[in-house]
């Protein structure tokens, strides 16, 4: 479904993606506004990036399970929605090596009012970094493999606030 497509309730359909290949932000923003022929007030882009650690990592390898992954984001895009008033909602999630400064998440939330996007915005990648299905692996500068990443405290206390 693309994000211009309606739902049953007259609600944007999400538009979800669980890809490996890097994603474009500004084909996406493109796409996405040009569903929304002038309608939006807003558009707020998140893009999560890979980071090298301060030269520790060479990349981390995110695994997911097929399927399940799309239909947790998907619930939680449906609140998010139900939440504000959204226009239109993209997330792009990668799966696989990602190298530092690569993308790992695309967040793209559109609303008549910049408060509504921020705020869905936020709440997205407050669960995508904390209970999303999704598993990071780090791997090593010296060539070993790392541990698993775990959310922080500050990002369990981030997604707290929207119980």
């Amino acid at each position: 479904m693309s994000a211009g497509e309606m739902t049953a309730g007259n609600q944007p359909a999400p538009a979800i993606s669980i890809q490996s290949a890097p994603f474009d932000v500004a084909a996406e923003m493109a796409a996405l506004s040009g569903t929304l022929r002038g309608r939006s007030g807003a558009i707020v882009t998140f893009t999560g990036l890979c980071r090298d650690e301060g030269g520790r990592l060479t990349g981390l390898e995110l695994e997911h399970y097929p399927g399940m992954a799309e239909a947790e984001i998907g619930r939680v895009v449906e609140a998010a929605q139900d939440r504000w008033p959204l226009q239109a909602v993209r997330v792009i999630h990668r799966h696989g090596l990602v190298a530092p400064g690569d993308g790992i998440v695309l967040v793209v939330t559109a609303a008549s009012h910049r408060v509504a996007a921020f705020e869905a915005a936020s709440f997205l990648m407050d669960y995508l970094k904390t209970k999303a299905p999704f598993w990071k692996r780090e791997h090593l500068a010296d060539g070993t493999m790392g541990g698993w990443v775990e959310a922080t405290g500050a990002d369990d206390e981030a997604a707290s606030r929207w119980a």
